[in-house]
C-alpha cells in the first residue's frame, strides 16, 4: 500500500493542511527551516508513510527552536530497502 492511499497519512496530511490554512497565517512566522516545518511533513508523510514520515516530522518540529538546526533540511530520499 504506498503512503498515499493509507487513511492514517491522508488523516494527518488534512490536520497539516488545517493548520497550515487556518491557524498558520493567525502567527508571525517562525520555522527556521526550509522547507517550513509543515510542508516538510506533508512531504515526509507522503514520501515514507505515516509512520516514518510521522517520526521524521517529529524530529523536525522539535528541533524547531533558537537552540536547534536552522537553513535548508530537506526530506531525506527513500532508502533502497523502503521501496
Amino acid at each position: 500500500m504506498g503512503a498515499s492511499r493509507n487513511p492514517l497519512v491522508t488523516l494527518a496530511i488534512g490536520l497539516v493542511r488545517f493548520y497550515q490554512r487556518y491557524i498558520s497565517p493567525l502567527t508571525p512566522p517562525s520555522c527556521r527551516y526550509a522547507p517550513t516545518c509543515s510542508h516538510y511533513t506533508v512531504e515526509a508523510l507522503q514520501v515514507h508513510g505515516f509512520f516514518k514520515g510521522g517520526w521524521l516530522a517529529l524530529k523536525r518540529i522539535f528541533s524547531c527552536h533558537p537552540w536547534g538546526g536552522s537553513g535548508y533540511d530537506p526530506v531525506p530520499k527513500k532508502d533502497a530497502k523502503e521501496a
